[in-house]
C-alpha cells in the first residue's frame, strides 16, 4: 500500500507538546557499545569540519595504532 492510500483520520496530528517530551529509546545491546564524549570535544572535533563521528574514530584509530597494537580487536 501507498502512503496516499493510508486513512490517517483517526490519528491525532502531533504537536510542539509531543516533541518537547518524546524521549528516545534504545535498545539495550546497542546502548551498552555507547560512549559520553564530553561536549567541549564534542565541540571542538565539530569545529574541525567534516563528519565529526568518521573524525574521532579515525583519530582513536591512529591512537590505537600509534600504541603498537595491530588492530583495535
Amino acid at each position: 500500500m501507498e502512503d496516499k492510500g493510508i486513512d490517517y483520520s483517526d490519528i491525532p496530528p502531533l504537536t510542539e507538546d509531543f516533541f518537547d517530551s518524546a524521549t528516545l529509546g534504545i535498545p539495550a545491546p546497542i546502548a551498552q557499545g555507547l560512549i559520553q564524549i564530553d561536549p567541549d570535544i564534542v565541540k571542538w572535533f565539530q569545529a574541525q569540519g567534516g563528519e565529526c563521528r568518521t573524525l574521532i574514530n579515525l583519530v582513536l584509530r591512529r591512537y590505537i595504532e600509534s600504541s603498537g597494537e595491530q588492530s583495535a580487536v
